[in-house]
């Protein structure tokens, strides 16, 4: 038995209804799932992780039960890299989907205890930048009516926003009315970026594409299904905007894929989604090694997502951004002790990171219990 092991391993399915439905081109999303992870060590350490779940969190909480504690009680929580072996070999198959998002809530709750044992945030495990703030957006404009939208562009214009990302859809000449509405709300100076959600086949997504790129948005995520690689290699060729995309996929090797042939300019994982902080670190030191940007996705996350994704992109070395979520989410605004990733937090355009050690925070266990499914 090491001298520091892992004593315990409780999983939270948690579920919280939105004050307003957050909208995409694929449709409404009236409420958060996520699953949350806390273990505790031998000696006392606990640490607090997130797995991605857009639906159905008691199941990845069952699967995590079921699948995953009975092989790491009594495992050194050091042992990070043959931990995240030992989970991913629960099943065969490919890696992705249900058991990458739980391998996530694990492995980040593992990097937490690392950062307390050793007094340190994580940013400075993982070798560190000396950032103490990053840059934001905000995210997201939705793909509402006019008036909503140009309420939403008040709102991140008075927090003092730089950046702001917009959800197009379809009809596409919508879309492109919808870009230049966005653009003369913002003036010259603000960074416009927008996110497709995957609305598009090839031949509208060029057409889109050429229409922003005249506007001067920053970057086009998402234009096209993330599997689509061929159609992303198109775009890159033929589009004079930064294409994004990531947070769709799950492992390293998928992500160097689309760095080696060079179809994104950005590339986004979750670290709630992409294997944890273990995994996710993989993916910003490919982005760094073919020198492309890197901008972790937070989405529909909740504060622990939002706190583990502050300190990757404080200590990655190509970081260009970080997606800072403008909507009210009570999994996230009121669910740490100190509250992470708000836009009210922002200084200059930028987001503290926590300096806290392990992730920084700590978790209202009253919201868990309030949020915690049945």
């Amino acid at each position: 038995m090491p001298a520091r092991s892992i004593s315990q391993i409780v999983a939270y399915p948690l579920r919280a209804v939105l004050a307003k439905a957050q909208r995409t081109s694929q449709g409404d999303y009236p409420a958060i799932e996520v699953v949350v992870v806390e273990v505790t060590t031998s000696d006392g350490l606990t640490g607090f992780g997130e797995g991605l779940c857009r639906r159905g969190a008691a199941g990845y909480a069952r699967f995590i039960e079921e699948a995953f504690i009975p092989r790491l009680i009594g495992k050194d929580p050091a042992d990070r890299r043959a931990l995240w072996k030992l989970m991913r070999g629960a099943l065969s198959g490919q890696p992705g989907g249900q058991i990458v998002e739980a391998i996530s809530a694990i492995d980040i709750a593992l990097w937490d205890i690392a950062g307390k044992a050793a007094g340190v945030p994580i940013h400075k495990l993982l070798g560190g930048m000396g950032r103490t703030h990053v840059p934001a957006y905000a995210s997201s404009i939705n793909w509402l009516d006019d008036a909503t939208v140009e309420g939403e562009v008040a709102a991140a214009f008075k927090a003092g926003f730089r950046e702001i990302k917009v959800k197009l859809g379809h009809p596409i000449k919508d879309a492109i009315a919808r870009a230049k509405f966005i653009r003369k709300l913002a003036g010259d100076e603000i960074a416009l970026y927008v996110d497709a959600n995957w609305a598009y086949d090839v031949d509208d997504a060029l057409v889109v594409g050429r229409a922003l790129a005249d506007l001067g948005y920053g970057f086009f995520e998402e234009p096209i299904a993330p599997h689509d690689r061929a159609g992303y290699r198109r775009l890159a060729q033929h589009l004079p905007i930064r294409l994004a995309a990531g947070e769709s996929d799950y492992v390293a090797s998928e992500a160097l894929a689309m760095l080696q042939e060079r179809s994104l300019g950005l590339i986004q994982p979750d670290v709630s989604r992409s294997g944890g902080i273990t995994e996710t670190w993989r993916i910003a030191e490919l982005a760094a090694s073919f020198n492309t940007a890197y901008a972790p996705h937070v989405g529909w996350s909740g504060a622990i997502c939002v706190a583990a994704s502050l300190q990757l992109a404080a200590a990655a070395e190509t970081l260009r951004t970080f997606e800072c979520m403008v909507y009210a989410n009570p999994l996230r605004d009121s669910f740490t002790h100190p509250v992470v990733g708000e836009g009210s937090q922002l200084v200059d355009g930028q987001l503290l990171v926590p300096q806290g050690p392990g992730l920084g925070i700590e978790i209202d266990r009253d919201m868990l219990a309030r949020h915690r499914i049945a």
